[in-house]
């Protein structure tokens, strides 16, 4: 029975969905000013994660994940670069597209734009200001926080206490408009220069906060299974979605609040981040490494746990990951000697392993429980692989299950299939040289293939392969 973490409740609670075998899941996705970074990317492969597992269990997963297409940042980048706001987004968009699919992150069921959606903005926030939960000054409009009874529910914070942070993190100005300090933005009036939408309350554009609630009720409705983001977004900006959309409906908004742990760096492990000017991009990282090395890296820790990016934990990735290729590799290759037929014990031996990996990742999506099953699974089929005999059916059910659990941490390892007919053509001749005891010969193709990036593995039951 699947159990997840909520942290609006700060326990682990039994999974149902709205739906039966339907989960709508929602997940705040980037603003799209410039490169995402391996933080950013570490909560797209989670929730990606979280995704996969959901979907292995025999649920259809409605996920929307949008696009903050507007605001100061965005501006900025344009003035840069000497383009359109507008051209930003659509650049940075296609960035987003080309690093998410390298880290096989499966798209969104939609990517809504908060562009497309001003109107809907529009009209919930005229809502808000009917029940007077919101109020305008000078072009801004204000949510009432104080009005919401279980405003600071969910990051488990007074009144009182959010409202000297919010005293902090607000400019003077701004703070003389609000009625009270904790009050956030809905709307903000148009600036010299920034990109303007026309609404009742004059030319502005939307606060951050609202468009995450317009595109998750339009899209999945009032109420949704999973909302999704870093933890660095539970306040304000989670808190702020949940105040304006209950208000809105009258109904609860999220049922289960999961939030992903921070990538880190450097020897003090501080948290990645842009502001802080200490990030990696996941464009330069997928530059320099293996893609499905840098994906299990970030896949094979717990989604709430911190990650520490370091080279040599993507190093140690690409260990792994190439020791699932050999094992996948190695089994394969004994098809040539196989029989057909299925071998009873091994059938019943997968059915216990996919037991105890569903018991393990049940258990709040635990990845690193759920290898610690993989490994012991790996040994089966090395042990397998050595066996004197081995029946043809047994093979392929092996090898399909080794890819349906590491599908869900985003590796495909049947991309490793698609071996060089030329390079092929060169083992055949190799084994047919050692098979003539024409060891200069084998040796010579060997070297040949070393140098394309193969490596041979002589064994008991014939030459195997794996590219470095």
């Amino acid at each position: 029975m699947l159990r997840v973490y909520n942290t609006m409740t700060r326990q682990k609670e039994t999974f149902k969905s709205l739906t039966p075998n339907v989960v709508k899941m929602y997940v705040c996705g980037p603003t799209v000013y410039n490169y995402i970074h391996i933080g950013n990317a570490r909560s797209a492969v989670a929730f990606d994660t979280i995704r996969r597992y959901l979907e292995f269990r025999g649920y259809r997963v409605d996920y929307i994940s949008n696009f903050t297409d507007i605001g100061e940042k965005l501006a900025r980048t344009a003035e840069t670069e000497n383009i359109s706001v507008a051209a930003v987004a659509a650049k940075y968009i296609a960035k987003f597209n080309e690093d998410t699919n390298a880290l096989n992150i499966e798209p969104a069921t939609y990517h809504p734009r908060a562009t497309e959606n001003i109107q809907e903005i529009i009209d919930f926030i005229q809502d808000l200001i009917a029940k007077d939960d919101a109020y305008e000054v000078e072009g801004d409009v204000y949510f009432r926080a104080r009005k919401f009874t279980d405003y600071g529910e969910l990051s488990h914070q007074s009144l009182d206490r959010l409202e000297v942070g919010a005293s902090q993190r607000t400019a003077d100005e701004e703070t003389a408009r609000k009625e009270d300090p904790v009050d956030f933005a809905l709307w903000k009036a148009q600036k010299p220069n920034e990109v303007a939408w026309e609404s009742p309350w004059g030319p502005g554009s939307p606060g951050w906060h609202i468009e995450c609630s317009v595109m998750a009720s339009k899209y999945l409705g009032e109420t949704i299974d999973i909302h999704g983001g870093g933890e660095d977004l539970a306040f304000p900006h989670h808190e702020n979605e949940i105040a304006q959309s209950e208000s809105h409906t009258g109904k609860k908004f999220v049922n289960y609040w999961l939030h992903n742990g921070f990538v880190t760096i450097g020897s003090d492990d501080e948290k990645m981040s842009k502001s802080l000017g200490n990030f990696v991009t996941a464009h330069e990282v997928l530059a320099k490494y293996d893609h499905q090395s840098v994906r299990f890296f970030m896949s094979a820790t717990h989604y709430r746990r911190p990650i520490r990016y370091t080279e040599d934990g993507i190093e140690d990735a690409l260990s792994e990951v190439q020791r699932f290729k050999i094992a996948r590799a190695n089994l394969l290759y004994r098809r040539q000697d196989a029989t057909a037929g299925t071998d009873e014990a091994i059938a019943a031996a997968i059915a216990e392993y996919r037991a105890q990996f569903i018991e393990a990742m049940d258990d709040d999506f635990n990845v690193q429980n759920g290898l610690v099953v993989i490994h012991d699974f790996l040994r089966e089929m090395n042990n397998y692989a050595a066996a004197n005999t081995v029946k043809l059916d047994s093979i392929v059910d092996l090898v399909g299950q080794l890819e349906q659990f590491l599908a869900i941490f985003g590796l495909n390892l049947a991309q490793e299939d698609n071996l060089k007919s030329d390079i092929a053509a060169l083992i055949v001749k190799r084994n047919a040289a050692r098979a003539a005891k024409d060891y200069a010969t084998s040796d010579q193709i060997r070297d040949e293939l070393a140098e394309q990036g193969i490596i041979l593995e002589d064994t008991p039951q014939g030459s195997r392969w794996r590219q470095q």
